[in-house]
């Protein structure tokens, strides 16, 4: 895989900061970073999942099973998104539809 350019990937990061996390496909995610009271904090990091072989619904079953073992203390949940990922799996569709114009 050939490394995208910093001015590339920050027009994806812009593009994304507008989307809602709930519409990103789980396998986008790197990791999720669950803020709990008393700040204190709980990371699962899907990377490190996926490289120990987890597939997605596996990786799906753990973050419900995390979040709900911390239900009553979940203050915040941020995602942190795969950029050059979504840049990959977007940029072809969106080169397509552009030819099509």
């Amino acid at each position: 895989m050939t490394p995208l350019s910093d001015n590339f990937l920050s027009k994806w990061e812009h593009i994304i900061s507008g989307v809602e996390p709930t519409n990103v496909p789980l396998e986008c995610i790197q990791r999720l970073i669950v803020k709990l009271q008393g700040r204190r904090r709980k990371t699962i990091n899907l990377t490190a999942l996926r490289k120990q072989g987890l597939t997605e619904l596996e990786i799906e079953a753990v973050i419900t099973r995390q979040l709900a073992e911390f239900e009553d203390e979940v203050v915040n949940v941020s995602f942190y998104v795969d950029v050059e990922l979504v840049a990959e799996l977007v940029q072809p569709v969106t080169e397509s539809v552009l030819k099509e114009l």
